[in-house]
């Protein structure tokens, strides 16, 4: 019989859980990475002037729900049942993970910028240029996205592997991906209630590449790994593409109805700075009805990924866990 007996995790692997046991293997998950995020950045940071360094820390540690890092390793496990074991040891993949988180900070760290989102709250805390200043938090972005790119280089993997590696997440927070999408927001904003407002495909494909992107290669990077047929990665691929736009329209909501408290940024910003998303563009019940077609058609991939052999459980449960969470 499989043990789901509830644990604390440790270093050397990933409990796995049932799928309604989800929430709890996401937290294993993101203590996880907490651990290995300070530990690396406690070894790569030695040599960093000081003031850069307890910026990086601000703005890498001690928040988030590292939810990224754990699209790696559920990538990795589609091939499988769920649960597939008790104990599933990931310490090859870790590399990709923290590659992962430490992009994915990089891009809030630019996104809250005055330049850009013009955000004071991140995480529950100011961000990083309120809590420092905004030279600082440009520089930490770009050693962020530095880091990353090492530990990738780094990683105890075949050459193969960290090119392959190298190569999606590049492409992923490109100029096709998630800096062109920030460049599409940047020249929306302030067109929301105009009459040349941009319609719901347009808005998609914006948010495809800023938010999605990065989502959408989390999930294939530990695809690729685990050795998926091409068929089935494809799926995994536009799945992920689903799963970044859901993640995008509950944000959009959350930015309406959550507070402070719940969201640990600033509400109401996207109305405020008059940006395209998709309350403002649709309203509220318009983006509820877009965040419920953008499921259906993710089951809709789930079942057919379940046709060629896969066990699509976990994912619907991650898909659940995107669409009624409230931060």
């Amino acid at each position: 019989m499989t043990d789901t007996t509830p644990h604390v995790p440790d270093a050397t692997g990933i409990r796995l859980a049932a799928p309604d046991g989800f929430d709890d293997w996401l937290t294993d998950v993101r203590d996880q990475v907490e651990q290995r995020l300070t530990e690396s950045l406690d070894r790569r940071l030695a040599d960093t002037p000081p003031r850069l360094a307890s910026a990086l820390r601000h703005a890498t540690l001690g928040g988030g729900k590292r939810f990224r890092p754990a699209l790696v390793f559920l990538g990795s496990l589609i091939g499988r049942p769920w649960p597939a074991t008790t104990e599933a040891r990931f310490d090859s993949l870790w590399p990709a993970a923290i590659a992962v988180e430490l992009v994915h900070v990089y891009s809030l760290v630019h996104d809250d910028l005055p330049s850009m989102d013009d955000d004071d709250l991140r995480r529950g805390r100011p961000t990083l240029h309120r809590a420092f200043d905004e030279a600082t938090a440009i520089l930490a972005g770009d050693a962020l996205q530095s880091l990353a790119f090492t530990t990738l280089a780094e990683a105890e993997a075949d050459a193969p592997t960290r090119l392959d590696w190298t190569r999606q997440l590049a492409a992923a927070i490109g100029p096709a991906g998630m800096v062109g999408g920030q460049a599409i927001d940047l020249a929306l904003a302030g067109q929301a209630g105009d009459d040349d407002a941009p319609d719901l495909a347009r808005l998609a494909d914006l948010h495809d590449r800023k938010t999605g992107a990065l989502i959408r290669a989390s999930l294939g990077l530990g695809a690729r790994w685990a050795g998926l047929p091409e068929r089935q990665l494809r799926l995994v691929d536009r799945f992920g593409r689903l799963l970044g736009r859901a993640f995008q329209i509950q944000d959009d909501i959350l930015d309406v109805t959550g507070s402070a408290d719940d969201l640990g940024k600033t509400p109401g910003k996207d109305a405020a700075a008059d940006k395209c998303s998709y309350v403002t563009v649709a309203g509220l019940d318009g983006a509820r009805r877009e965040l419920d077609d953008t499921v259906r058609h993710a089951h809709a991939v789930l079942w057919e990924m379940g046709t060629l052999g896969a066990d699509p459980e976990a994912l619907s449960a991650c898909l659940d866990f995107v669409t009624r969470r409230n931060h």
